[in-house]
C-alpha cells in the first residue's frame, strides 16, 4: 500500500502543514471510522463535534476549525476538494485493461494508438480510431470509425457505435451505450415508420459517464456533450440533446430530444425534462424536477411533492383533485365582493 508523508501531502496540495509532517499516510477514511495511519477531513462546521474523539493521523480542515483540533493538521480553503485531490493520488482502482488481451477483435485497418490497452474479448471495428494510453475493458464493442480520445478509460461492457467521438481522459463505466439510435419514428395511418438516425454522438474532454448511460445518436445532427461534463448511471439523453460545459447530471435522469442545456448547470436525480426546450446557464434542478418549459434564468428550481406520511399525502391528494372546483367558488365569493363594494 502506497504511503505518502504529510509534509508531501502539503506541498501537493497547497495546504499548510500544522503538526509533524514527517507523519505518514495510507490511506484517508470517514472521521468517526478513521484510525491511526488515516487521514480525514471536515468540510462543514456543523461537524466539528467529532474532532475531539477523531483518532485519525491528520484532519484536512479549514482555519475557523482548527483551534477545535489539536493534532496534526492541514489547513486548506476547501477540505473537501483537498479530499477530492488527495484521493486522486491515493488512487488503488484498477485498471480496467493492461494490455491488449489474445481473444480481442481488431480490425486490420483500426487505429491503436502508443500504450491503448484492450480487454478479453472486446470488439474495435473496421476505421476505429484508439487513441495513446486508451483502456478498454472487457467485452467492450467499439463500433465503425469511432474515435476514441488519448487517455481515456473505458470499463467491461461499453456500447459505442459508429462514428461517436468521445475526448481525451473521459471516463465511461460499464453498461453504457453511446450512438443507440434515438427514438425517430413517423406514423404512416397508425403504422409506424422507423426514421434512420443518421447523425452521431459528439462528446468533448473530461467527461465521465455513468454506468448503464445511455446516450442516442443524432437524427441529422449530433448528440453534443461538451467538456467536463459528468452524468451519472441510468440517465437517458435523447437525440440531439446538447449539454453544456461542466454540467452535473444525477442518475436516473431522462432527457427528450432537441433540449438544450446550458453550461455549470446541476440536475438533481430522476429529473424529467421535455424535449425541443431550452435551459440557460447557471441552473439547479432538484431531485425529481420535472421540466416541461424552458428556463431562461439561472437560479434554483424545483417541482413535484415532498414525502409525507401516507395518510396526510391522500389528504393532499384529495385537496389537489379540487382546486379547480375551489378556483371556480373563489372566483364566485370575489366576484360577489367586487359588486358588493
Amino acid at each position: 500500500m502506497a504511503r505518502i508523508t504529510l509534509a508531501e501531502i502539503a506541498d501537493k496540495l497547497g495546504a499548510e502543514l500544522r503538526g509533524d509532517g514527517s507523519v505518514e499516510i495510507q490511506s484517508i477514511a470517514g472521521m468517526e471510522k478513521a484510525t491511526e495511519g488515516q487521514i480525514t477531513f471536515l468540510s462543514a462546521s456543523k461537524y466539528r463535534k467529532h474532532l475531539a474523539e477523531c483518532q485519525a493521523s491528520a484532519v484536512m480542515l479549514k482555519e475557523a476549525d482548527l483551534s477545535f483540533f489539536d493534532g496534526n493538521a492541514l489547513v486548506l480553503k476547501d477540505p473537501y476538494l483537498g479530499y477530492a485531490l488527495l484521493a486522486q493520488l491515493l488512487d488503488t482502482t484498477p485498471k480496467s485493461a493492461s494490455n491488449v488481451a489474445p481473444s480481442a477483435y481488431i480490425a486490420d485497418d483500426a487505429i491503436i494508438g502508443e500504450g491503448a490497452a484492450i480487454g478479453h474479448n472486446a470488439v474495435i471495428e473496421s476505421g476505429a480510431q484508439i487513441g495513446a494510453n486508451v483502456q478498454i475493458g472487457a467485452g467492450s464493442f467499439i463500433g465503425q470509425h469511432a474515435v476514441i480520445g488519448a487517455g481515456s478509460k473505458i470499463w467491461a461492457n461499453v456500447s459505442i457505435y459508429h462514428k461517436v467521438t468521445l475526448g481525451n481522459d473521459c471516463l465511461v463505466q460499464s453498461g453504457a451505450v453511446i450512438g443507440s439510435d434515438g427514438f425517430g419514428y413517423a406514423n404512416d395511418r397508425g403504422k409506424w415508420v422507423k426514421i434512420p438516425q443518421l447523425g452521431s454522438v459528439h462528446i468533448g474532454n473530461n467527461v465521465e459517464i455513468g454506468a448503464c448511460t445511455t446516450i442516442d445518436r443524432g437524427a441529422l445532427d449530433d448528440t453534443i456533450i461538451a467538456d467536463g461534463v459528468i452524468i451519472d448511471n441510468h440517465c437517458q439523453i435523447a437525440h440531439n440533446v446538447s449539454i453544456g460545459e461542466n454540467t452535473a447530471i444525477a442518475g436516473a435522469t431522462t432527457m427528450a430530444g432537441s433540449l438544450k442545456i446550458g453550461k455549470h448547470c446541476f440536475i438533481g436525480g430522476a429529473t424529467v425534462i421535455n424535449g425541443h426546450i431550452e435551459i440557460t446557464d447557471g441552473v439547479t434542478i432538484t431531485g425529481m424536477g420535472m421540466v416541461m418549459r424552458a428556463i431562461s434564468e439561472p437560479g434554483v428550481y424545483s417541482s413535484g411533492i415532498p414525502l409525507q406520511t401516507n395518510r396526510e399525502w391522500r389528504k393532499t391528494a384529495a385537496r389537489v383533485m379540487k382546486i379547480e372546483e375551489m378556483n371556480k367558488r373563489l372566483k364566485s365569493v370575489e366576484k360577489k365582493l367586487n359588486e358588493s363594494n
